[in-house]
């Protein structure tokens, strides 16, 4: 089947989302749709779905134009989706969560279990997708949860797949086997929009590439293109994508942490036993799969969160009691993962959010009274250093696109002196070129003698940035690796292997890629 997209606009008030789209997805081909968050690739995909009306254009299949006012039509036109997050029902089996909404039913109306467990595990081994068909979803590893999706979508008979950030919470190995089965169904017949940001798994598994900068379409590509440029397509200009950085010169230690528990409040462990060492003037990135622990250990680190046990400290102070304005003055700078709930005040300017937590120190204020000017100064200043683009300070922060709120954020915690700064997710919803900027301004706090926490899920980010990995996994430490540790192990820590057992493993996988007779192939997928 062949998909075809001519001139989508779609509008939001005054914000043009996607603005006369063309895009042409062959039958049995993988199409990438690559682009920054937020250029407007998803947008695109809801108006194929279903999910959203195009103000402009029309959507045609096998030549003939569609108009799909819900999902239903365009299921019932051959084309499935599957989300970032999955719409799935954690205390339902795989095959019930399969059949949702299309139910075989008995002769007197009830579900034939039987018959529609028939059809998963048929649906499932003729597309070679492995699928626990009696298992509760929520007892299921999110690779495997992924498959469900997918053959909930083969399993209505979509000929056209549409993949949103596929890889977004898949380890390496399970972002390799989504890349096998995506070649497998293309193969068989199945075309497949696979959306991301990631240029290295674009590469390693389209036939075709459409760039998407700012709702527009600039420009076609082949997986040939190299790297830079892509980004150059994606962000309107030359970028550099290696992180350039001298050897740690690693000092004393500024954080200690030591035997750290976290629950919830339901009792649930989220972190478990967690001990680490962070010393000046150097990286410790916290690598793992998104939940494994990262946030809550995070924000124990800064006093968000009380830990059940444990200890933290700064600068060999313990931080037990104190409040996370306490915790701040200790010369710690924190860039949470969510700026636009905890680093921002959207309805604030940007140079409000740029003293947020400075507005009480002597700088700022004096007494009660807030020294506008002072401020004013400092934001000319930051806006100039971080190069936020904005027409004007006092603008809102909400106005900023998502890097620029980033840099915001940044530039506030990096403006004073810093003995630590945890910087969670740093580049996540930011584009290829702010990326470059925020990796160069974590490198250089790290150069100037502050103790650098990185938690992030993008393993290349990680291993450009650390001077040490430690992995997480279910709220431990599942071990700790060298920067140049292969994305192999790493991968095989964050999907809960031990140490040895990684490492081992990696061994005898490159014994097997260097024996005679075999083929040293490069792995595909990872993350980028």
């Amino acid at each position: 089947m062949e998909l075809e997209l001519r001139g989508i606009t779609k509008r939001f008030g005054a914000l043009v989302a996607n603005d006369g789209i063309d895009l042409t997805v062959r039958e049995g081909e993988i199409h990438a749709l690559l682009g920054e968050n937020g250029a407007g690739k998803s947008t695109l995909m809801n108006v194929l779905y279903g999910l959203h009306q195009p103000d402009e254009g029309e959507v045609l299949v096998d030549g003939v134009p569609q108009r799909f006012s819900s999902p239903g039509d365009a299921m019932a036109a051959g084309i499935g989706m599957v989300h970032q997050h999955f719409m799935l029902v954690p205390t339902f089996t795989a095959t019930e969560n399969i059949v949702l909404g299309a139910e075989l039913t008995s002769g007197g109306g009830f579900l034939d279990r039987r018959r529609a467990r028939r059809r998963v595990v048929e649906t499932s081994e003729r597309f070679g997708l492995a699928v626990p068909p009696d298992t509760l979803v929520a007892d299921l590893a999110v690779g495997v949860q992924q498959r469900v999706e997918i053959v909930k979508a083969l399993l209505r008979e979509a000929k056209v797949l549409v993949l949103d950030e596929p890889t977004a919470v898949l380890t390496p190995a399970e972002t390799d086997d989504l890349m096998r089965v995506m070649r497998e169904l293309a193969d068989a017949g199945t075309s497949i929009v696979f959306i991301t940001h990631k240029l290295r798994e674009v590469r390693a598994v389209a036939d075709r590439i459409t760039v998407i900068r700012r709702g527009r379409v600039v420009g076609e590509a082949l997986p040939s293109a190299s790297a830079e440029e892509l980004a150059a397509l994606m962000v309107g200009r030359d970028v550099r994508l290696t992180v350039a950085k001298e050897p740690a010169r690693p000092g004393e230690p500024v954080l200690e942490v030591d035997d750290l528990r976290v629950t919830d409040a339901a009792g649930t462990v989220l972190v478990d036993d967690v001990s680490l060492r962070v010393r000046a003037g150097e990286v410790l990135a916290v690598a793992g799969v998104d939940g494994n622990g990262q946030t809550e250990l995070t924000r124990a680190i800064v006093g968000l969160q009380r830990p059940e046990s444990g200890s933290v400290r700064i600068g060999g102070r313990e931080t037990a009691g104190m409040s996370v304005r306490q915790v701040l003055d200790l010369g710690v700078g924190y860039v949470p993962e969510d700026r636009t709930h905890d680093g921002l005040v959207g309805s604030f300017s940007i140079a409000e959010n740029l003293v947020l937590d400075l507005v009480d120190s002597p700088g700022f204020s004096s007494g009660p009274s807030v020294d506008r000017a002072a401020v004013r100064r400092n934001a000319d200043e930051r806006v100039r250093e971080f190069d936020i683009r904005t027409p004007s300070a006092d603008a809102p922060v909400s106005t900023l696109s998502g890097g620029n709120q980033q840099k915001v954020v940044l530039a506030r915690e990096m403006s004073r002196p810093l003995d630590l700064l945890v910087v969670a997710q740093p580049t996540r919803g930011v584009d290829v070129g702010s990326q470059e900027f925020v990796h160069q301004r974590i490198v250089a706090e790290r150069d100037r003698g502050a103790a650098v926490v990185l938690i992030s899920t993008e393993l290349d980010e990680v291993r450009a940035l650390a001077d040490r990995i430690v992995v997480l996994y279910r709220g431990r430490i599942a071990g700790e690796v060298a920067p140049d540790a292969s994305q192999e192990e790493i991968g095989l820590l964050m999907a809960g292997a031990r140490r040895a057992d990684a490492t081992a493993h990696t061994a005898r996988t490159a014994d097997t890629a260097g024996a005679p007779g075999t083929t040293d192939a490069p792995s595909q997928g990872g993350t980028a």
